[in-house]
């Protein structure tokens, strides 16, 4: 397991040029972005064109099929209603006589999402819309802004226009990488601030992200796609690798890992890799992450096998086993679990309804995926009688004493 790294030894740190980015969005607001778009995105963009405008969402509806648009609007069903069973309530506690307590939970005001998908060679990530649209707007925000990159002609795939207008934003801006999540976190003359920035992105969001954090809320630090198949002697082979494809596509520093019982196992595999894998029309990212990532250990022990699964915390955890559920609750630690020969995570990632954005890089020991809790804050109520501020004065003033706060003390006194 020490031979596993989260993040390849090649990639480079991004801290000073995010550092130099933020500072000159801060400064500059609208000409900085403007300048970061034009030279990295659309040479071409004005800056009456980086929000996009009615005209462009209704042409992208008319340029999306029937078909993909009724995927959609089923995927935000399923994702709503399963985020519609996180919302908490706000409660109220009367202690004894006299004494109220309670928690109010209330929405942020704005929430900035950030989406990748507009360069040429991206994808357009329709379901990193649906994944952090769907649990703000369960949450009660008031206002969502999305980001996005734009392509070359300073454009905006029509599928994130669309889903964008189904969840109901309407605030759209053509801006990607670190200086979009510095609007966000700032503010620009024509950008207002936001509260809260969520969603995936490249090494220099995810830094960006880190910098900002503590001015804004963020979702988590992501890093590269991750997944761990934990297989018996019943899995199959064919299953295991079409899984590890699915992650290695993504990003030449996925993680694709799988423990299976059997050298054979592992040999079957790896055979399916070799033939499935010229089938990609992203065959070379996903062979970089196979040769430099991808790992498959061999342990016949699936109880051994499941405390390695734990110790490694991974973003997503398969269970290719006989029965998955006598085995779950020895899960501990992963971002999100798939249960069975047929829950292949890219079910997570589309229609199933819990939310893909995952805790990477170990940090699914500490963190849960996102969720309507993102975007609430939750204010704690308090409120007491006379007769039960005397009550309680005693322990006040001893507590406020041990701290040589006297002005502590005095507030309760000076009523009493």
């Amino acid at each position: 397991m020490r031979l596993i790294r989260r993040f390849s030894d090649e990639v480079v740190s991004c801290e000073a040029a995010v550092r130099e980015i933020l500072a000159r969005v801060r400064q500059e607001g609208d000409s900085a972005v403007l300048e970061y778009c034009r030279r990295f995105d659309a040479p071409d963009m004005t800056a009456a064109e980086l929000k996009v405008g009615a005209g462009e969402f209704a042409e992208a509806e008319r340029q999306v099929d029937a078909g993909l648009m009724a995927s959609i609007e089923a995927a935000a069903s399923r994702i709503r209603r399963f985020h519609e069973r996180e919302l908490p309530d706000s409660w109220m506690l009367s202690q004894e006589e006299g004494m109220v307590t309670g928690r109010l939970v209330r929405p942020v005001d704005a929430a900035g999402l950030y989406v990748p998908g507009g360069r040429e060679g991206s994808t357009p990530l329709v379901s990193s819309v649906l994944m952090t649209a769907v649990p703000a707007g369960i949450a009660g925000v008031g206002r969502l802004v999305m980001v996005t990159p734009p392509n070359r002609q300073g454009r905006v795939h029509p599928a994130l226009l669309v889903a964008a207008r189904i969840l109901g934003i309407s605030e759209v801006y053509k801006l990607g990488s670190a200086w979009a999540v510095a609007a966000l976190a700032f503010g620009t003359e024509s950008i207002q601030a936001v509260d809260v920035i969520a969603g995936p992105g490249n090494q220099f969001v995810a830094e960006a992200k880190r910098q900002v954090m503590g001015r804004v809320r963020i979702d988590m630090l992501a890093g590269p796609s991750e997944v761990l198949i934990v297989a018996d002697d019943s899995a199959n082979p064919v299953f295991i690798a079409a899984d590890m494809l699915a992650q290695a596509e993504h990003d030449p520093q996925a993680l694709p890992m799988a423990i299976v019982a059997t050298p054979e196992q592992a040999g079957a595999v790896q055979a399916e890799l070799a033939r499935q894998l010229p089938e990609l029309g992203r065959e070379e990212i996903a062979r970089t992450a196979l040769l430099t990532r991808g790992h498959i250990f061999i342990e016949p022990d699936t109880k051994a096998a499941i405390h390695l699964a734990n110790q490694l915390a991974s973003e997503h955890l398969e269970l290719h086993l006989s029965d998955p559920w006598r085995w779950l609750p020895r899960i501990r630690h992963a971002g999100a679990v798939f249960l069975g020969h047929y829950s292949p995570e890219a079910c997570g990632d589309y229609v199933a309804g819990p939310n893909h954005v995952l805790p990477t890089m170990g940090t699914a020991k500490t963190a849960s995926a996102l969720g309507v809790e993102t975007f609430l804050k939750h204010i704690s109520l308090i409120d007491y009688s006379r007769d039960a501020l005397a009550r309680d004065a005693a322990h006040i003033r001893n507590l406020a004493g041990l701290e040589r706060l006297d002005a502590h003390a005095a507030s309760v006194g000076r009523r009493l």
